[in-house]
């Protein structure tokens, strides 16, 4: 396993399901700034239908409809027609991801917090999602709400100090005394005391 992170502002993106899967993956890859995703649905469900909007397509993809897409997100649907549909999508050479069948699997598809521009990604290899929820869940106490600012913080100052010439070590060296002397890491979670 290699952890990622892709620029969704940048790939193609096709979402193939029914319901709260997908609906699920959805708000995964909007939340990500995702801006190229088509929604295939043959029988959406009005939340889907809702939270697609235009992107929604009413129909299952066909070959054509993958042709230009990077990932495959197959989700909601009967196992052979998921492995049918991943078929088409490794043909095509897309990375593909089918919910609950790591067989069909190019990559994983990890928990997430997300503090702005700061992604935790924890993932299990797909051997148990139900560990890194719980995993998930114990790092949102950790990692609150604070933190985006705080990145931004960082990046002000990173910006700053690579604007007066700082080498990349250098840099690295005074975020790290910035996040020892404002104690960010050594804070207990809000609600562990």
């Amino acid at each position: 396993m290699l952890p990622l992170a892709l620029d969704l502002a940048l790939l193609p993106v096709a979402v193939v399901g029914r319901g709260v899967a997908a609906r699920r993956r959805l708000a995964l890859l909007d939340e990500a700034g995702a801006h190229q995703v088509a929604v295939f649905s043959d029988a959406p469900d009005a939340e889907l239908t809702r939270a697609a909007g235009d992107r929604l397509r009413h129909r299952l993809p066909g070959h054509d409809d993958l042709a230009d897409r990077a990932l495959l997100l197959v989700c909601d649907l009967p196992q052979p027609l998921a492995a049918r549909l991943a078929a088409d999508g490794h043909a095509l050479k897309l990375l593909v991801n089918v919910e609950d069948d790591i067989a069909l699997c190019d990559f994983h598809m990890p928990a997430i917090v997300r503090r702005g521009d700061l992604v935790l990604a924890i993932s299990t290899g797909g051997k148990s999602p139900g560990l890194a929820r719980a995993l998930k869940r114990w790092l949102e106490r950790l990692f609150d709400a604070r933190w985006a600012e705080r990145l931004q913080r960082l990046a002000r100052r990173r910006e700053h100090w690579r604007a007066s010439g700082r080498c990349a070590r250098a840099v690295s060296l005074l975020t790290r005394r910035l996040i020892d002397r404002q104690g960010w890491l050594s804070e207990p979670p809000r609600d562990a005391a």
